[in-house]
C-alpha cells in the first residue's frame, strides 16, 4: 500500500514537473526562434531514460491514444478561432492542398523512401503517406502571433485543419494492405468518400446542436459552459468514429460552426479551449519525446537517411504539391513558395508512425525514428524561418491588435446580458460621434474605452476614435442590433436609423 502511495506521488511530481518544464519552454521559444514544439520534444527527450533517465517509456499504444486526444482538443481550439470570412475564399484551393496535395506528397517522399531508406514499395509508400500532411498543431503554433496575410494564413489553416483525415486514412489502408492478404484498393477508395462525407455531416450537425445547447441552456457556473463546448468536440469525434467517418474532420469543421456563431460565454469557450490545448500540446509532445530513445535516433545510418528524405520533402516534394495542386488558382509565385515551406510536419507523422510499430510490421522502428527524425528537422528549419521568409516575400499584413490591458468578458447568464468587445476601424460611420449622439439599443452601456493602451473611463462627451476597443454591456437579444451599428461603414451611412 505504502509503495502505490509513493509511486502515484512520484507519477504526479513528474507530471507537475513535465508540465512546468513545457509552459517555461514557451518563453523560450520566441527569444530562440524555435518552435516550441522542439522545446517540448527536447524536455522528453531529456527526461528519458537515455539522458536522465527519470522516466522509462516505450507504450507506442499509450502515446497513440494521448496522441490523438490531443489532437482533437488542438482541432477543436483552431476551428473555433478561424474565421470563416477568411476560409471561404480559400476553400478550394485549401481542400486541393489537403487532397492532392498530400497524395502527389506522399508519392515522392514514398520514391525516396525507397531508393534511400531501402524499403520496399508498400512499406515505402506507408512512409510517404504517414509524412504527406501538414500538421494542424505545428502550423496552429508557429502562425499564431505573426502577421501573416490573412490570405496565407486561412490556407495553411484550412489545408491543415482538414488534411489529417487524409493522412490517417492513407496510412491505415497502407497497414490493412501490408497486414490483411484480403485488402482491396477499391473498397477502400470508397471507405474514404464515406469517411470524409460522414466527417462533415456529423461534424455540421453536431456544431449547429451545440451552438444551440450552449445558448439554450442555463448552468449554475460560467466555468462550466467551456467544458460543455469541449464535451461537444469529443462526442462529435466519438460518434463519427463510431459511425466509420472521420473523427478529426468532424471536430474540425463542427468548431467552425461554434466559432463563428453567437454563443453565450464565447470568449469564456475560446480561452478555456486555448489553454487546453497548450496543455495538450504539451503533454503529446512531451509523451513523444519520451517515447523517441536518442541513442538510436541519432545513429549515423539514421541522420544520413533523415537528412536526404528530409531534403527531398522540404524542396521537392513540397513544392510540387503545392504548384501542382494549386495550378490555376490565384496564386503568386511568391505565395506559392511561402506555401512550400510552411508545410510543418509536427505530432501527426510521429502518431501516425506507431501505427506499423503497434501492427508489428517489419521495420517499423526504423521508420518510426527516420519519421521522428523529419519531424525535427522540418519543425526547427521551416518552423524558425517562417515569419523571417513571410516579411522578405512582403507577404505580412497588418499587425492585428489586442489589448494589453486585462478585463474580463463575461456573459451574464442569468440576467441574459453580456459584455462585448468590438474594435473600431477607421471607416466606422460611429467614428468621430460623441456617445450621447450614437442610437446605441436601449439598455446598451459603453462600460469602458481601451485606447493607446490606456483604460479610459467613458462619459456622454468622449468621442469614439479609430483603434479604440470598446466594452459594452447589453441586453443579449439587443446584439444583432448593437452590431449593425458597430459594422455600419462611413460611406453607406444612413439619415436616419432606427431600433425596433
Amino acid at each position: 500500500m505504502e509503495e502505490h502511495i509513493l509511486t502515484t506521488n512520484s507519477f504526479i511530481l513528474l507530471a507537475a514537473i513535465l508540465f512546468i518544464a513545457g509552459v517555461l519552454t514557451t518563453r523560450f521559444s520566441s527569444r530562440l526562434g524555435v518552435p516550441s514544439l522542439i522545446l517540448f520534444i527536447l524536455v522528453g527527450m531529456v527526461m528519458g531514460s537515455d539522458i536522465l533517465g527519470f522516466i522509462y517509456f516505450d507504450n507506442a499504444a499509450l502515446a497513440q491514444l494521448i496522441g490523438v486526444v490531443a489532437l482533437v482538443i488542438i482541432l477543436f481550439e483552431g476551428g473555433l478561432q478561424t474565421d470563416w470570412k477568411d476560409v471561404r475564399p480559400v476553400m478550394v484551393p485549401s481542400l486541393s492542398l489537403a487532397t492532392a496535395g498530400v497524395l502527389i506528397t506522399s508519392g515522392i517522399v514514398a520514391v525516396a523512401a525507397k531508393t534511400i531508406v531501402g524499403l520496399d514499395w508498400q512499406e515505402a509508400l506507408l512512409f510517404g503517406a504517414i509524412v504527406g500532411s501538414t500538421d494542424a498543431a505545428a502550423v496552429f503554433a508557429v502562425l499564431k502571433g505573426h502577421n501573416i496575410t490573412p490570405k496565407l494564413r486561412s490556407t495553411l489553416e484550412a489545408e491543415s485543419g482538414s488534411n489529417d483525415p487524409m493522412a490517417v486514412f492513407l496510412t491505415v489502408a497502407m497497414v490493412e494492405l501490408i497486414t490483411a492478404q484480403d485488402a482491396k484498393i477499391t473498397s477502400m477508395i470508397g471507405d474514404f468518400f464515406l469517411q470524409m462525407g460522414l466527417g462533415l455531416i456529423i461534424g455540421f450537425v453536431l456544431g449547429k446542436i451545440a451552438v444551440r445547447a450552449l445558448n439554450s441552456i442555463n448552468l449554475d457556473s460560467g466555468g462550466l459552459y467551456p467544458v460543455f463546448a469541449t464535451a461537444f468536440a469529443m462526442l462529435t469525434y466519438g460518434l463519427a468514429s463510431f459511425f466509420q467517418g472521420s473523427g478529426l474532420l468532424a471536430v474540425y469543421v463542427a468548431a467552425i460552426i461554434i466559432g463563428n456563431a453567437e454563443v453565450v460565454y464565447r470568449h469564456s469557450i475560446i480561452r478555456f479551449s486555448e489553454g487546453f490545448a497548450w496543455m495538450m500540446q504539451i503533454l503529446m509532445f512531451v509523451i513523444l519525446g519520451l517515447l523517441v530513445f536518442p541513442s538510436h535516433l541519432f545513429r549515423p545510418e539514421v541522420l544520413v537517411k533523415g537528412i536526404l528524405v528530409s531534403a527531398i520533402l522540404m524542396l521537392v516534394a513540397r513544392p510540387a504539391a503545392v504548384y501542382l495542386s494549386t495550378i490555376s488558382m490565384k496564386f503568386t509565385n511568391k505565395e506559392r513558395l511561402f506555401l512550400s515551406w510552411a508545410g510543418l510536419k509536427g505530432a501527426v507523422p510521429i502518431v501516425l508512425a506507431t501505427f506499423p510499430l503497434l501492427a508489428g510490421i517489419e521495420g517499423s522502428a526504423e521508420m518510426f525514428n527516420i519519421v521522428f527524425f523529419v519531424v525535427l528537422t522540418s519543425a526547427l528549419i521551416q518552423g524558425s524561418t517562417i515569419p523571417y521568409l513571410a516579411e522578405k516575400l512582403h507577404l505580412t499584413g497588418p499587425k492585428k491588435t489586442t489589448p494589453l490591458h486585462s478585463l474580463e468578458l463575461i456573459s451574464l447568464g442569468k440576467a441574459d446580458a453580456e459584455m462585448i468587445e468590438y474594435e473600431m476601424k477607421a471607416d466606422s460611420a460611429i467614428v468621430g460621434k460623441k456617445l450621447t449622439d450614437i442610437p446605441f439599443p436601449e439598455g446598451s452601456l459603453v462600460n469602458a474605452i481601451i485606447r493607446n493602451e490606456k483604460l479610459i473611463a467613458p462619459t456622454g462627451n468622449t468621442s469614439v476614435m479609430a483603434g479604440d476597443f470598446l466594452y459594452i454591456l447589453s441586453a443579449r437579444k439587443n446584439k444583432p442590433q448593437l452590431k449593425k451599428l458597430l459594422n455600419e461603414k462611413a460611406e453607406y451611412k444612413q439619415n436616419t436609423l432606427k431600433f425596433e
